[in-house]
């Protein structure tokens, strides 16, 4: 065979592999009319793209009704500008979930991934990408649903989500469990449960994205069991985002409606970023920065399971319409665990450059563990906090049923009146900041606590709050320095209770002091 014959093999030959990785889904009889059920005809076009060693699978423009989509390696999804991925009405057109004999250590939808709309299992460089839209409006959340997730992604490595949004993605948007080098970027979620949930996953960037989810979290790092066994979370970045908690649908249409008033458990609206709740694998090494919270809950970093959370820095978040707590670290002993699972840690926290306005009265940033186990070496610094105030002690001690949420602040036969600075420890219960009730601090509320520092710190209220700023309670080594807090008078700026080694420097409406051991002071 000549040279010239060669070459000309080789050219046909080539031509005939690029054809082959680029697979269109009308090919295979799938027709965008919305009404016409695509699941056979683009998994045969996700399985011939697979067969040819890997390639893309194209959504032309159009909505593709379908059931659940089996994910294979070597396989992009690309959704053209104007294509959609609309979730079937029909249950029987969705994967069953699959068994897993760990599902008692944690919700319905971390343990099962093959009843998605699009799932992946054991996979290897796989990505969804482009200008489309997934829309998940026949999902749901509750055991037994037909389709429970938009994308479930479970033990898979090198893997891309990039320039798509997702519109109610049913009990949630996106689910990677124990995933390795996680790419998202670029992509808008509206939905009505949690937006994405990185659970048990290393090597993690999010970046460049808008999640709005006003009933669940935005963003949430979880550690649960649903592998059979706890796994660390670890190297994941999340910056430069949104986390909203607007009216559902309003994101992606743009009016950000502010609307709602309360989530299902009876807070307001959620939207926020998250580690936990499911925490029994550790996660460390974790940045979340550059990141804007609207009409939403604040930071929440709990470890309730077990987990060993260390090594996390934040900076620069800013915050409007807080619907609790702008900060709240919760070391806990729910322990939805294997028994004989101990207590987890929290420490080596930084956070830094935080701004909150217009934040829930009833809750403060709060740091707290449980007796026996501080929340250590945590730094907060160039932190202002702007709370809408207009609370007294004298609705700390009554708790007035018209403020506390009855679901997470629980007791039988009615709040009784309480001593204003006896806050329930609550050890077992789901950690949300208003399981404590009205707290007695407007601004910080630090309890079973070690090595805290709070510097460069400005809190405040909107209305008059006859509270102190400070309270710090069961505490061993805490500093203030270059602190600014708002007051009324006769209200002490800061209360102390069972306090070791606490020290003010250059805090405005405080002398400069340290104390080795206070039972009880005022200042």
């Amino acid at each position: 065979m000549n040279r010239i014959a060669i070459v000309c093999l080789s050219i046909i030959a080539a031509a005939l592999c690029l054809n082959a990785a680029v697979v269109d889904i009308t090919t295979f009889g799938a027709k965008g009319d919305g009404k016409t059920q695509n699941r056979d005809a683009i998994n045969k076009a996700i399985e011939t793209a697979a067969a040819a060693g890997g390639g893309t699978v194209e959504f032309p423009a159009g909505t593709w009704l379908t059931g659940s989509l089996r994910l294979r390696s070597n396989v992009t999804l690309h959704l053209d500008r104007g294509a959609v991925i609309e979730a079937s009405s029909d249950a029987s057109s969705y994967d069953a979930p699959e068994p897993n004999q760990w599902d008692k250590f944690q919700d319905f939808g971390h343990s099962h991934f093959h009843n998605s709309l699009i799932w992946g299992e054991g996979l290897e460089n796989i990505a969804i990408t482009g200008g489309g839209r997934i829309s998940g409006k026949a999902l749901a959340r509750e055991r037994g649903a037909a389709g429970d997730k938009a994308i479930a992604l479970k033990l898979c490595h090198n893997v891309t989500l990039r320039d798509f949004s997702i519109s109610t993605g049913g009990h949630f948007g996106i689910l990677a469990t124990g995933i390795d080098n996680l790419t998202i970027d670029n992509i808008m979620i509206d939905t009505n449960r949690d937006g994405i949930d990185i659970d048990s996953c290393r090597n993690v960037r999010i970046s460049n994205s808008s999640i709005n989810a006003p009933n669940d979290d935005a963003i949430t790092l979880k550690g649960s069991h649903a592998l059979g066994e706890p796994r660390v979370s670890e190297n994941i970045t999340i910056t430069n985002s949104l986390v909203s908690g607007f009216e559902i649908g309003s994101l992606l249409d743009g009016t950000y409606k502010r609307t709602v008033q309360r989530a299902p458990d009876r807070d307001g609206p959620t939207g926020r970023i998250k580690i936990g709740t499911e925490s029994e694998g550790d996660f460390r090494n974790i940045t979340i920065s550059n990141v804007v919270f609207d009409t939403s809950r604040g930071l929440a970093l709990e470890s309730v399971d077990g987990a060993h959370i260390e090594d996390v820095a934040v900076s620069n978040l800013t915050m409007r319409n807080v619907s609790n707590a702008p900060i709240f670290l919760r070391l806990r002993s729910r322990m939805r665990a294997p028994e004989g699972t101990p207590i987890g840690s929290i420490k080596r926290i930084t956070i830094s450059n935080v701004i909150a306005y217009d934040a829930d009265p009833r809750y403060a940033s709060i740091i707290a563990g449980v007796p026996g186990h501080d929340v250590e070496d945590v730094k907060l610094s160039g932190i202002r906090l702007v709370y809408r105030g207009g609370l007294t002690l004298d609705d700390t001690a009554k708790q007035p049923a018209g403020l506390v949420n009855s679901f997470f602040f629980r007791a039988s036969g009615g709040v009784p009146p309480r001593e204003p600075y006896e806050t329930p420890e609550r050890e077992k219960e789901y950690p949300e900041p208003s399981m404590f009730g009205i707290l007695p601090a407007y601004g910080f509320f630090i309890r079973h606590a070690a090595g805290i520092q709070l510097n460069d710190i400005d809190v405040s209220y909107i209305k008059e709050d006859r509270r102190p700023a400070f309270v710090l309670d069961s505490v061993d080594g805490v500093t203030l320095e270059n602190c600014k807090a708002r007051r009324t008078a006769t209200v002490p700026t800061l209360v102390m209770m069972n306090a070791k080694a606490v020290e003010a420097r250059h805090c405005a409406g405080l002398p400069d002091f340290r104390t080795d051991s206070a039972a009880r002071k005022e200042m």
